[in-house]
């Protein structure tokens, strides 16, 4: 795990930015980005529509991310044994780009978009969470979209992180001095 990783870039208050060189081949990446038991194990599982427009469910049970699963620390403990949430997907270009909604359906919708390309033998992905509400959202989602891509390089290198929740709190403190 890199803890010198670069933290998310906001642009305005609207968005939050990742850049990551993950191992390819591209192709293998699209996959963890799409296939709801590889997305399962780094972000949330869910089946995704088979066109863009479908609504679709993710679960997300952050204590399986980990080696060895654990609770949630506070604020976060209501969410221990996980919790669903509807997404819509808006965009599906394999291998190269995925989008969908983010938050309650009934909630003033964000975006994220992963955007894939080759760079050598690695893949470029490029995260943008987009129509935030504002600093507070940003700083809520840039530690978690952080600790979540960590896991995902964690994962295509055949490994799991020891310890999810801690890996967030150290990246949440180092977003929380921004």
């Amino acid at each position: 795990m890199n803890h010198n990783e670069t933290l998310g870039v906001f642009d305005g208050t609207q968005a939050v930015r990742f850049e990551r060189l993950l191992p390819g081949p591209i192709e293998r990446v699209w996959v963890w980005l799409t296939e709801s038991d590889k997305r399962g194990q780094w972000l949330a599982s869910g089946v995704l529509p088979v066109q863009p427009g479908g609504d679709f469910m993710m679960h997300f049970d952050h204590s399986l991310l980990s080696a060895t699963p654990e609770l949630p620390p506070e604020p976060y403990r209501q969410y221990a044994g996980g919790h669903d949430s509807l997404h819509r997907l808006l965009r599906f270009e394999p291998p190269h780009v995925l989008a969908f909604t983010w938050g309650s359906i009934q909630d003033n919708l964000s975006e994220v978009t992963f955007e894939l390309s080759e760079a050598g033998e690695h893949v470029k992905l490029v995260l943008t969470h987009c129509n935030l509400s504002g600093r507070d959202e940003q700083l809520d989602v840039g530690p978690g979209w952080h600790s979540h891509l960590d896991v995902l390089r964690e994962r295509l290198n055949g490994s799991a992180p020891a310890s999810f929740w801690t890996m967030f709190e150290g990246i949440k403190a180092r977003y929380d001095a921004l």
